[in-house]
């Protein structure tokens, strides 16, 4: 039998370790959830946000593409960057606005595009996207890179040709332009987009069999709508500018009859009838007059035309009997003053432009103010004309397309040094950089400026590097003035492989065989031209100078003759005189007078 005792310290014992192990558990438990509640803390606390932002974000973004949908721009703009604020990383708001300021013809498209293309960098349609913006907003840099950018396995697709076809136009490359566009077009065939590109292009073109391409694609063209009255233009100026009377009157009279058919179209037919018909010209003219004086804009745009075509009196006539609300103010206050111009009328044009407010287009005020008092040159008036002309310039600062206006006024007034610094300015511009350049070297080649000339020669080349006929008068001057004479002989080489029937590109290579001491293969360049073409002045010189080189005065005589018969470059004079001197010094007896180069008539152009 238990002692009573016993039993019950084991009662006690039990009891004991029973809550014991109650307490441990419960301990447990309460750690536990402890545990729990720090996590379940935690993880709120760190998705919760996330969570939040998320739901936020796509709230802004609901927003943002219903007010894109309906045409509320402006909202969806300030959605997107609400969308943007929470998330710097927004595909889709990036995406939203990229479309809204497109849409609303806004440059911070281009910023929007860079976004889009940094988050998918390897994805062709962002870098396209972005350099098309680009482009559009003039911004060649930006174009430029983002072509770049673009993976080189997705180079040889149409779209990326069209695109970089955009870009060659707009530097003026136009060789670039119509291989890209050739190379879209064999890519896709049967795109019509691409087949009015590449014919836009080729309709130009001076080569017989890409011109009757050109030709035949817009004739069809003409069947699709969308390109209708773009191929009938084409056309129309086409058979203008070749003299196609018969095919003009068809294009102009189809163009006329056509749903898309604009003021400028009845401009462009108006070209046509003043070499077809006195008489048809006189009735449509009449026809617009009226029709021209319900938008400024169109008034401006006959009077241009007016004036471009020698009819700046009538235009002046015409100009009194309108009111004055529809000429006092630009653009057409422009045309006017413009036609007062023409007509030499320095008075008439002091007083139109003495006066009031052009706006945004003062600075053509202040310069046909200028041009006026210099025109006409009463006593005291220099210091101020030239005070005008300064004024006008200041007001160009910052606006490339007022700088690039003003410096073809002053190219068009012959003020060469007004001329030379606005162009300068000018060339920093993409946009407009190959007409710039164009213009120095004019001027510089008026003025026989020959460092200039070449430094404006080899930025033309660096510009335009497949255009054969630029190489081609870059690497005559470098080899001529000695200015990186190996450069100049492998842009010749190029230009000459480019284009081996092109005289200037012969004359180079044949110049740079020369420089090489191979003579003999110069003159066998230059003899395989064509006789029409090899007695042409400049070329008989070249061909004379290395006749002289080689020890055959005879047989130079008769290009020496070419080459008095017509315009020379002075260089150029100056390369045969020392050809001449040289073969001269180099014989021990001279019985007869070595023949000499005559200078050139004073009106004669390098043109």
């Amino acid at each position: 039998m238990t002692d009573p005792v016993i039993h019950q310290l084991r009662r006690q014992t039990n009891k004991t370790a029973s809550v014991g192990q109650t307490r441990s558990v419960r301990g447990g438990l309460i750690v536990l959830a402890v545990i729990a509640g720090f996590a379940l803390g935690l993880l709120v606390f760190t998705i919760g946000p996330k969570l939040v932002n998320s739901w936020r974000e796509s709230r802004w973004l609901r927003q943002a593409e219903a007010n894109l949908k309906q045409g509320n721009f402006n909202g969806a703009n300030d959605a997107a960057q609400q969308a943007l604020q929470i998330n710097h990383d927004s595909l889709p708001a990036y995406q939203i606005l990229a479309e809204a300021t497109e849409k609303q013809n806004r440059a911070e498209t281009v910023v929007w595009r860079a976004e889009i293309a940094r988050l998918r960098p390897r994805e062709i349609d962002s870098q396209l996207n972005l350099a098309s913006a680009a482009l559009r907003f003039g911004q060649l840099d930006a174009a430029r890179k983002a072509l770049e950018s673009v993976p080189k396995e997705n180079r040889e697709s149409a779209p990326y040709h069209v695109v970089a076809g955009w870009l060659a136009r707009a530097q003026g490359d136009e060789a670039g332009q119509e291989r890209h566009f050739a190379a879209a077009l064999a890519k896709e065939p049967g795109n019509e987009t691409y087949q009015y590109n590449l014919a836009a292009v080729r309709i130009k073109s001076p080569d017989p069999q890409k011109n009757a391409w050109a030709r035949a694609t817009l004739e069809h063209l003409i069947k699709s709508a969308p390109f209708r009255a773009g191929s009938l233009r084409a056309l129309l100026n086409d058979a203008i500018q070749h003299s196609n009377l018969e095919a003009a009157d068809r294009f102009a009279q189809e163009l006329q009859l056509s749903p898309q058919v604009t003021f400028s179209d009845d401009l462009l037919c108006l070209d046509f009838y003043k070499k077809l018909d006195q008489k048809k010209l006189a009735t449509l003219l009449e026809k617009m007059k009226p029709l021209a004086t319900r938008q400024l804009d169109d008034l401006a745009a006959l009077m241009a035309w007016m004036n471009g075509n020698g009819m700046s009196a009538e235009l002046l006539r015409w100009m009194e009997k309108l009111p004055p609300e529809k000429t006092a103010n630009p653009p057409p206050a422009i045309e006017v003053a413009a036609a007062f111009t023409a007509q030499k009328n320095w008075s008439r044009l002091r007083r139109w432009t003495k006066g009031g407010n052009w706006g945004d287009s003062e600075y053509l005020r202040l310069a046909y103010q200028a041009y006026a008092k210099q025109q006409s040159r009463p006593e005291g008036t220099d210091a101020e004309s030239a005070s005008l002309w300064h004024d006008a310039e200041r007001a160009c600062e910052e606006y490339p397309e007022r700088e690039i206006r003003l410096a073809r006024l002053a190219s068009k007034w012959n003020l060469p040094n007004q001329a030379e610094q606005l162009w300068l300015r000018v060339a920093h511009n993409p946009l407009s950089r190959r007409e710039a350049l164009d213009a120095l070297f004019g001027i510089y080649r008026a003025s026989n400026d020959l460092p200039n000339l070449y430094l404006t020669a080899m930025r033309l080349h660096e510009t335009s590097p497949e255009e054969p006929l630029i190489a081609a008068e870059y690497a005559r001057l470098s080899m001529i003035l000695d200015r990186n004479s190996s450069e100049g002989q492998r842009v010749a080489k190029e230009a000459f492989d480019q284009a081996p029937t092109e005289p200037p590109c012969v004359v180079a290579q044949a110049l740079s065989l020369n420089s090489q001491g191979r003579t003999s293969d110069g003159i066998a360049v230059l003899q395989k031209l064509a006789p029409g073409k090899l007695h042409d002045a400049r070329v008989a010189l070249y061909l004379a100078v290395l006749l002289l080189d080689d020890g055959k005065a005879d047989a130079a005589h008769e290009f020496i003759d070419a080459a008095n018969s017509g315009f020379v470059f002075p260089e150029e004079k100056k390369l045969l005189q020392e050809a001449l001197q040289k073969q001269s010094s180099s014989t021990s007896s001279t019985p007869t007078p070595s023949p000499t180069i005559s200078p050139s008539p004073a009106n004669s152009s390098p043109r």
